[in-house]
């Protein structure tokens, strides 16, 4: 197994179905920000179904579509990133993320997004990396702000998200752009 530095206690790990209880346990703690904005925590609500969603990334890495990882600080396992979206025939791939309380405010998504856009294009050749979030989700935008991406559009309210319906933004980074930023130190 890898685990790679995010700096100031934060490793990036795979995130792989021999971990559901720890990841179950995490998913716990972040429920009520995470479930905010996004699916990740009404899907995991049991060990069950914590499995099931990490070993369909297992398998969705295996065809080369997928893929997740978790962010973990001091140990524990505290938030994550994953490409919900990769295809690398068309060159193209989105990024995502999601974070417990206990682990804001301390960069580690956009250190951790910055290592699978790094990945992304210099090893794989993705051409257009995705960061799709809702409007209303500023701490994420933010984030696509701080990776350099571009805001594309706005899908409006093209999305139903408990009972309301949320506008989309899509952000992108292509990869010549993405080659021409400045690399924070480490």
């Amino acid at each position: 197994m890898f685990a790679i530095s995010l700096g100031d206690g934060g490793e990036l790990r795979p995130l792989e179905p021999w971990r559901a209880e720890e990841f179950l346990a995490h998913m716990d703690r972040a429920r009520d920000l995470v479930d905010e904005h996004i699916r990740l925590a009404r899907l995991v609500t049991d060990i069950g179904s914590a499995r099931s969603l990490l070993t369909s990334y297992a398998e969705k890495q295996a065809a080369d579509s997928a893929r997740i990882y978790g962010i973990w600080l001091d140990g524990t396992l505290v938030g994550g990133v994953l490409f919900p979206k990769f295809d690398a025939a068309h060159g193209t791939c989105e990024v995502g993320c999601w974070l417990e309380p206990a682990g804001t405010g301390r960069g580690l998504v956009t250190r951790a997004a910055r290592v699978l856009i790094d990945w992304a294009v210099g090893e794989r050749g993705i051409h257009r990396v995705e960061w799709l979030v809702s409007s209303a989700n500023t701490p994420s935008v933010r984030v696509a702000q701080r990776l350099g991406m571009t805001r594309d559009g706005v899908l409006r309210e093209n999305y139903p998200y408990r009972g309301v319906r949320q506008d989309t933004e899509i952000w992108s980074v292509l990869a010549p752009e993405w080659r021409e930023q400045p690399r924070p130190a480490r």
